[in-house]
């Protein structure tokens, strides 16, 4: 899944080097990069294209991303409306915005919320009418476990009944690139080697996940409940019914 930096994203060539003895260089041109980033159909969640435009990729990837964890989990999206969920999502960086900066794009009413952490998770809380706490986390590389720890606490605590935990990352500019570079964090080679005395350094990488998490009591209710509809069901087949 390392690829060399794809066009998409920008030029690795142009700032491939020496970080130690050259300015804005990175020895690093490898990278974990998802693919189609920009694909999103904005009318399926009630969203504008305009609004889209200005939405941070990071947050139409989780917001789908979402939707599928809800899905995957047996649930229908509509059942969690009005019902105290939490979530909480790891996100760290603001490409997207410094995109925009750089290419002077006309600021508008999109602009500050499509660029939000806060609004990352807010947006899709208002979206499903999810009513237990939102929030972002950023704590760098561990910001979706503790997205995750925050989550069961949130459960615990009564905060809320159930939660979706996750995180999302999407790498679109090379300042990273060049400053984890200069810092000595990356693997010029494009392997991670953790623990390995061969090690030299990491490889940065894309990616989004969420998980719907709920007691085990009630996880183990709704297996009763379903197991209770297949059998009458089995029994309605076998009396002709």
């Amino acid at each position: 899944m390392i690829t060399v930096v794809p066009p998409d994203r920008w030029r690795w060539e142009d700032y491939y080097g020496d970080p130690l003895n050259e300015v804005n260089k990175s020895n690093s041109k490898w990278g974990g990069f998802m693919k189609e980033i920009d694909k999103f159909d904005p009318l399926f969640f009630g969203i504008s294209p305009r609004e889209a435009e200005a939405m941070d990729p990071q947050q139409r990837i989780f917001l789908e991303t979402v939707w599928k964890a809800i899905e995957d989990s047996g649930h229908r999206v509509s059942d969690l409306s009005g019902t105290r969920t939490g979530l909480f999502v790891g996100a760290a960086t603001n490409d997207y915005a410094d995109i925009m900066n750089r290419l002077q794009l006309p600021l508008d009413g999109y602009t500050a919320s499509g660029n939000s952490h806060s609004v990352l998770a807010n947006r899709i809380s208002f979206l499903l009418n999810l009513r237990g706490p939102s929030a972002p986390i950023n704590t760098a590389c561990s910001s979706s476990l503790v997205a995750l720890h925050r989550a069961v606490e949130s459960i615990h605590a009564g905060s809320c009944d159930m939660a979706i935990a996750g995180g999302v990352q999407v790498i679109l500019t090379q300042a990273g690139h060049i400053s984890f570079g200069m810092a000595g964090m990356l693997s010029s080679d494009g392997q991670c080697r953790a623990f390995d005395r061969r090690a030299n350094g990491y490889v940065r990488g894309e990616g989004c996940g969420a998980i719907f998490l709920k007691r085990l009591s009630a996880a183990e209710a709704d297996r009763d409940h379903i197991y209770a509809v297949i059998t009458a069901t089995a029994e309605k087949s076998t009396a002709g019914e």
